[in-house]
C-alpha cells in the first residue's frame, strides 16, 4: 500500500524513561519527551487482527506511521509515544514500506487492562 506525507495527519510526541540509579541499580523513572512532536498516521488494529493475534480484546491497539529519518530509526519498545493525549507502549518497529521511507510503529495503549 502506497503512502504519501499527506496522510501523516497526526502529531505524536516520542517519550523516554529516564534512568535512576540508587547506588545499587539502574531502574527505569518516568517517561519525558523525546525529540520533537513528529507527524505520523494511525491505524486502529480491527478486533479480528487482534483475535488471530490472541492479544485481548479490551486492549487499544494501533499502528502509527512516521517517516524514517535518524531520529526515528533510534526509538525502541523501550520507548513510547503520546497520540491524541493518550501513551501507547511500543510493541515493536518495523520497516512501513519497501524503500525504507517510513516505519511503522505497532503500540497498545498504556495502562489498558
Amino acid at each position: 500500500m502506497g503512502m504519501n506525507a499527506g496522510q501523516l495527519n497526526r502529531r505524536v510526541q516520542f517519550q523516554r524513561a529516564t534512568e535512576i540509579n540508587d547506588g545499587f541499580q539502574t531502574i527505569k523513572g518516568t517517561f519525558v519527551a523525546h525529540g520533537n512532536v513528529t507527524a505520523a498516521s494511525r491505524r486502529d488494529v480491527s478486533d479480528a487482527e487482534k483475535m488471530s493475534g490472541g492479544r485481548l480484546l479490551s486492549e487499544v491497539t494501533a499502528r502509527f506511521r512516521v517517516r524514517a529519518s535518524a531520529f526515528t530509526r533510534q526509538i525502541t519498545a523501550a520507548d513510547r509515544l503520546l497520540c491524541d493525549g493518550k501513551a501507547f507502549n511500543i510493541l515493536g518497529i518495523k520497516e512501513g514500506d519497501e524503500r525504507g521511507i517510513f516505519l511503522e510503529i505497532t503500540a497498545v495503549a498504556a495502562g489498558v487492562q
